[in-house]
């Protein structure tokens, strides 16, 4: 089963990126959010970095390529944290909004705190993410993101679960058009 998402993401990927698109209409977009993250019972402040990639048709079809990084810095011995998501979606776009849906990965290692235990959680987890970016001023706006996440493992800390993501920041965009 493992094997079998190792190669199935790649030449999802790959086939997804194929989509026609018209020549140079492409948008990238970036920004920066603020917020936290609890992983168990204690809250942690993150910084969360995101970048993307979309390629709207004249249809209003939409493909986009996006990650969200959520950095916990360290407040003690036990280093940082990270949590890494990329998605592969399809929507909807317009001048002034995008509303995006599919298939993510996350990739994460983060102190977390257990009813009883405390330690560091690592793995990868499969989900699904949504995401909405409204475009207020010219190129700048405001970018809503969403994520459900089968989080499972061994952890001795945490149990196996859904693991929800709200990320929400401004956001600037670059078009070729």
């Amino acid at each position: 089963m493992i094997l079998r998402s190792r190669v199935i993401w790649p030449i999802g990927a790959c086939g997804l990126l194929l989509v026609p698109a018209p020549a140079g209409a492409f948008e990238l977009s970036g920004g920066v959010s603020l917020g936290g993250v609890t992983a168990g019972t204690k809250p942690r402040f993150a910084v969360s970095p995101h970048a993307g990639i979309a390629w709207p048709m004249e249809s209003g079809f939409l493909v986009t390529v996006s990650d969200v990084c959520s950095i916990m810095p360290a407040t003690n011995g036990r280093g940082p944290g990270v949590h890494n998501q990329t998605s592969i979606a399809v929507g909807y776009a317009s001048d002034k909004a995008r509303l995006s849906a599919g298939p993510s990965v996350s990739f994460y290692s983060m102190l977390a705190c257990g009813s009883t235990i405390r330690g560091r959680v690592v793995g990868v987890s499969p989900g699904v993410h949504v995401q909405a970016s409204m475009y207020f001023v010219g190129q700048l706006g405001l970018s809503v993101s969403a994520a459900l996440e089968w989080m499972g493992g061994s952890s001795g800390v945490l149990p196996d679960g859904v693991a929800a993501t709200v990320v929400a920041g401004p956001v600037v965009r670059w078009s070729t058009k």
